[in-house]
């Protein structure tokens, strides 16, 4: 045999070398290992539901663990970044109604999305069934009259506790509900227990009147605290007041997620640190404002009352979470001023108001230097449960801070 044959048969046993290899992944490719999960069953999931009644619906909510998603979907699905909800409504009114899937994360995944996270390359009809068996399994819309409807949908994660909206749209009608959800694998899960436990304990006063409440706030603390010296290191700039359901349901709205940092943890207010944090994260989750809340000792007309510190980290959008410790920009007017327009636009304010800062950290005589520039006021939002609208909102008497900024802004142009 010539040394020209001998290089091609080599050649040619090489390609069949590899033909037979190419053959073998392709078809160990469409033998994919994902089967129809043998035990998709609910019941231990239900029996965990929060649930909720309003007029003739009932609503349940659930968010499933990593052994739920496995045994049910065939894959850890929080391994992919999706925390899947069981959802179930029961209408027993007279008129059909759909669940808006935006209203409960405005990012929320499809079906398809999620299913598209086990195909594999070359799946073929595995990955038909697997598209299939996901469509399937969501949340069907819309739930007829005297029905009952149960199914999944697929949100963004919340490693703590889950502000879970609910809004269910009929002909003139909307039925909205708020549930507080524990994540079954966080390991700070008991932190919704706790939050709704410190709401329930408060022993103080519960003032009836606007003028009552526009006192106390008054003398409510001005800052936060931080470090063994106790040094001022926020404004107390903004007050909500409403029960958790209608104060979640208007933050989850506007884009605010849980989200506790360890910088959040140094801050105190009644030498304690925020009951809650919550932040609203732009695109590719930058940093941007946060909200950190703390339980008030007193009522507004038997409603809880949140003392804030609302703010932005030094960059804001353009500062990044593991660039070190969070430094609070010093406009924070802006950041308050912001936070403003997002609960104008939440549909559940019910009242909005100014009041002066707080003179109960002590001497407020003593000028002691702060971190930022402020004109010492602090928004206070009375919510409702929505849907309300813009001209709803009713704008409290207290100090006039659109026509002392119009007067500010005449006094500017006319020098």
């Amino acid at each position: 045999m010539s040394c020209r044959h001998k290089v091609r048969s080599v050649r040619t046993r090489c390609q069949d070398r590899w033909a037979l290899v190419l053959v073998l992944m392709l078809a160990i490719s469409g033998c994919a290992t994902w089967q129809s999960p043998a035990d998709p069953s609910v019941e231990n999931i239900r029996a965990r539901a929060i649930s909720e009644t309003s007029g003739d619906v009932d609503v349940r909510a659930a968010i499933l663990s990593a052994e739920d998603t496995r045994r049910i979907f065939g894959a850890d699905l929080n391994a992919t970044g999706v925390q899947v909800v069981w959802v179930e409504v029961d209408n027993r009114s007279s008129v059909p109604l759909r669940f808006l899937h935006t209203g409960t994360d405005p990012n929320y995944y499809s079906p398809l999305e999620v299913a598209w996270s086990l195909h594999v390359t070359f799946g073929g009809a595995t990955n038909d069934r697997i598209d299939d068996y996901f469509d399937a399994k969501a949340f069907p819309n819309p739930i007829p009259s005297k029905q009952l409807r149960r199914g999944f949908i697929f949100t963004n994660p919340e490693p703590i506790v889950k502000l879970f909206n609910v809004d269910l749209v009929g002909n003139r009608i909307m039925v909205p509900f708020t549930l507080i959800l524990p994540v079954p694998d966080s390991p700070l899960g008991e932190e919704a227990a706790t939050l709704s436990e410190r709401v329930a304990a408060v022993q103080g006063p519960d003032y009836q009147t606007e003028q009552a409440l526009r006192a106390a706030l008054e003398d409510a603390p001005c800052c936060t605290r931080a470090g063994a010296d106790k040094a001022i290191s926020g404004p107390v700039n903004v007050v909500m007041v409403g029960m958790l359901g209608d104060l979640g349901s208007a933050l989850v709205r506007r884009g605010y997620r849980r989200d506790l940092h360890s910088d959040d943890l140094v801050q105190r207010v009644y030498a304690r640190p925020p009951d809650i944090v919550m932040r609203k994260h732009a695109q590719g989750s930058d940093l941007s404002n946060w909200v950190r809340a703390w339980v008030a000792p007193f009522r507004y007309q038997g409603r809880p009352v949140f003392l804030c510190q609302v703010g932005r980290p030094v960059g804001g959008r353009f500062a990044k979470a593991n660039d070190g410790p969070l430094v609070l920009q010093s406009d924070v007017d802006e950041a308050r001023n912001h936070f403003v327009g997002d609960m104008l636009y939440s549909g559940g304010l019910e009242q909005l108001g100014f009041v002066e800062g707080g003179s109960g950290d002590g001497d407020a005589t003593v000028a002691v230097p702060k971190p930022y520039q402020t004109d010492g006021l602090r928004a206070v939002f009375v919510m409702a449960t929505r849907p309300l609208s813009l001209s709803e909102t009713e704008f409290l008497d207290w100090v006039p801070y659109i026509r002392q900024r119009e007067t500010e802004a005449s006094a500017l142009a006319t020098e």
